[in-house]
């Protein structure tokens, strides 16, 4: 079985490839997506199903698509995997751009996940760059997927493993919530 990998994504780009190579690239992403049931961030940083889209390139493609990090694949609509899709293929080639041009002919210095012009990776707290909510996250192992509940989960903050079993009843389901919480 071959992978959709990031190559595919950045040649569906090509202004001057004919429709129906662009959408040939979309079911293949679509295959690959949902050949395994897993959460969609757990699928994009996947080597085996997608090449090169780490946890920070994965938390900006979810940010643009506006989706849940832990929606399933599989419960994906059409329309949904399409702005994934577009939104993966947008941020590759975006980030690929800039890293280019911040380094020119050179190698790249700063090595880093954490950049200042990503909408939500490591910015956990900052004002999301689209509608103005706090950036949330959740921990686990040694990551951490960055999220909107505004722009991605419809105002639903997602529950932080570690946390939410230490406050059980108490875990904020909202961003109002949080606000309740924090103002006591």
């Amino acid at each position: 079985m071959r992978r959709a990998c990031v190559s595919a994504a950045r040649a569906a780009a090509c202004p001057r490839m004919s429709a129906s190579l662009r959408k040939g690239h979309a079911s293949i992403f679509a295959e690959r997506l949902t050949s395994e049931s897993h959460t969609v961030k757990r699928a994009l940083t996947d080597p085996r199903l997608f090449s090169g889209i780490g946890n920070a390139y994965s938390d900006e493609i979810l940010h643009r698509a506006k989706l849940s990090p832990v929606k399933l694949t599989r419960r994906l609509a059409p329309e949904e995997t399409q702005r994934l899709f577009d939104a993966t293929r947008a941020i590759l080639i975006e980030w690929t751009d800039r890293l280019r041009e911040e380094t020119g002919d050179g190698f790249p210095e700063k090595v880093t996940a954490f950049r200042d012009a990503m909408a939500v990776h490591g910015r956990y707290g900052k004002p999301c760059p689209v509608c103005g909510s706090p950036v949330q996250r959740i921990r686990y192992a040694d990551n951490e997927t960055n999220y909107c509940p505004t722009c991605q989960t419809d105002g639903k903050l997602l529950a932080d493993r570690a946390l939410s079993r230490l406050l059980k009843e108490d875990w904020p389901r909202s961003l109002e919530e949080l606000d309740e919480i924090k103002q006591r």
